[in-house]
């Protein structure tokens, strides 16, 4: 809902404040007072065009700022989400317009693009105007409010989760049949890989194991030679064993009489002992495990060099060529077994094709009731707002799959003609001015409280009317301003005598007599203030005690 407008040098604008409440509110002043002026303002915070001649003469730039309360879940506050701007409960937006045409533009005082201030604007305000009329004449939404009338909201969610499940499972079979597709033009080529490394059977690791092996053996004549002369060393003059065995038993002799003093000597030398034994069976044992053959390196390098070869050939590391030996067996796994694989994603596509076909159907079936339903509620709103020859129809019509959305297989369309025998054509196109305001207005009234917009303007809905059927316009206004804020733009006195908030936007004249400037002001109405006004509407120059009276009447009807 819009709280605030304020104004600063825009056209013959020079300062203004407005404070909006809930419920209607009616804007009236004489013809040229600056009614459009005021709709042009707010048109700027709200997104749209903006040029140098909007500035007041005099001045360096206009600016405007609009201030909305949002309620909790209004679809602005997943706009400001998505773009990192705060969402708090009170939005403005703001936009400046220089004398060069130039303008920025601000949300919450955060500077942002003037396309984003367009899509926040779109979700709170709709103004149905002369010579601007969105909203309802969009018909990318009509598809969305025909749901809302008819109850659909749950129904049609449950329908977005079948259409994921359908072209999720159509990619399921897509991609398989794709990959199963490139395998089979590929099947001599991988089976004749699979073959080759299934004999060379790779193993991770391998090359670095053979790679230290071929080392080892390249140095086997030096290893042998060393292992031989350590023996060797062991052994020389009669051996380290014998030696200290002899050592030992001249100790052992003399012990007893050494009172112990030689008893660490002996334990020593028996533990050099048992060492010295041990490390020749080590060295012996070492000498067979080592397996120096000349001809077990010739073994190892062939297997090396076919391990890196192979690597070589398919671009891979070798510790890769077990993986891709895998990988193109289960390719070739693919191909033998793609009939039984395809079949049943062939299944699962159709099975979910088939759930998504069938809640499609009964949504298709619930527009189409709601939309005969709808046509009937909005034709009864016609004729009351002399649009009596004037015919509406909602068009569902079935789309080609190809086209087939997460919200349905249906296309939907309001449609109308305000002629007895002429066609009927979209909203945008039908006649435009009071004619076409009053029929959104009908359509309006019908749809209140679905979509998003918590504000709706509509200026000089009642142009070209007066008497019962100004009467009836203000009554749907009135009507419609207790689900949504409903600002009207009006000449007609029985629709002013309906608002709940009341202002008078007049021209006054200001400065020394040689240089005067004109002003556009506009001023909220007391109880008096609001009789004056209506008979001055009645009356037109001079206002009459009769069209006091009947402006007295007019409220007490309002009243009532």
């Amino acid at each position: 809902m819009l709280t605030g407008l304020s104004v600063r040098d825009i056209v013959l604008i020079e300062r203004l404040d407005l404070a909006c409440g809930d419920g209607l509110g009616v804007l009236t002043g004489e013809t040229g007072a600056g009614k459009s002026i005021l709709l042009d303002a707010l048109g700027l915070a709200l997104g749209r065009r903006a040029d140098a001649g909007l500035v007041r003469n005099g001045a360096s730039q206009g600016v405007v700022s609009a201030v909305f309360d949002l309620p909790a879940r209004h679809p602005a506050h997943a706009i400001l989400s998505e773009q990192g701007l705060d969402a708090a409960d009170e939005l403005v937006l703001r936009r400046l317009v220089g004398v060069d045409g130039k303008s920025r533009a601000f949300v919450n005082d955060q500077p942002v693009s003037v396309a984003l201030l367009r899509r926040l604007g779109d979700t709170l305000v709709e103004i149905h105007g002369q010579n601007d009329e969105q909203g309802l004449t969009d018909a990318t939404i009509h598809r969305a409010l025909l749901d809302e009338y008819a109850g659909l909201e749950k129904d049609v969610a449950g329908l977005r989760d079948a259409y994921q499940a359908m072209r999720d499972a159509e990619k399921a079979l897509a991609d398989a049949a794709q990959t199963a597709e490139q395998a089979r033009r590929e099947e001599d080529f991988l089976r004749h890989v699979v073959n080759e490394l299934q004999e060379l059977s790779p193993k991770p690791g391998e090359e670095q194991e053979l790679a230290q092996q071929r080392s080892l053996l390249q140095a086997g004549e030096k290893l042998a030679a060393a292992m031989q002369e350590a023996q060797s060393a062991l052994e020389q003059g009669g051996g380290v064993d014998a030696r200290l065995r002899a050592c030992l038993r001249a100790l052992e002799r003399v012990a007893d009489r050494a009172g112990g003093k030689l008893d660490a000597v002996i334990a020593q030398a028996d533990q050099l002992l048992l060492q010295a034994g041990e490390l020749a069976s080590a060295l012996d044992r070492t000498a067979r495990e080592l397996d120096l053959d000349p001809q077990r390196l010739d073994k190892v390098e062939e297997r090396l060099f076919a391990l890196r070869a192979a690597a070589r050939k398919h671009n891979v590391a070798v510790d890769d060529l077990a993986a891709m030996a895998d990988r193109y067996a289960e390719r070739l796994a693919l191909i033998d077994n793609q009939a039984a694989s395809l079949g049943k994603l062939e299944k699962a596509a159709a099975a979910a094709k088939a759930a998504y076909q069938a809640k499609a159907e009964a949504i298709s079936a619930a527009r189409r009731k709601a939309a005969t339903k709808l046509d009937k509620a909005v034709a009864a709103e016609l004729a009351p707002l002399k649009l009596g020859a004037a015919k509406f129809s909602t068009s569902v019509e079935a789309l080609p799959p190809e086209q087939w959305s997460a919200e349905g297989a249906d296309r939907v369309q309001f449609l109308a003609s305000t002629n007895q025998g002429t066609a009927p054509g979209s909203l945008a196109k039908i006649a435009s001015g009071g004619e076409l305001s009053r029929f959104m207005l009908a359509l309006r009234v019908v749809l209140a409280g679905r979509g998003s917009a918590g504000t709706l303007i509509f200026d000089e809905v009642d142009r070209g009317v007066g008497g019962a059927t100004a009467a009836a316009v203000g009554q749907r206004l009135a009507r419609l301003a207790e689900r949504v804020q409903v600002l009207v733009v009006t000449h007609s006195p029985q629709v002013a005598a309906k608002g709940s908030h009341h202002w008078r936007i007049a021209k006054r004249e200001t400065g020394p007599a040689k240089n005067r400037t004109t002003l556009t002001e506009v001023a909220p109405l007391q109880a008096s203030e609001r009789r004056e006004e209506i008979a001055r509407m009645l009356a037109g120059a001079t206002v009459t005690d009769a069209a006091r009276a009947a402006a007295d009447s007019l409220l007490a009807g309002q009243e009532a």
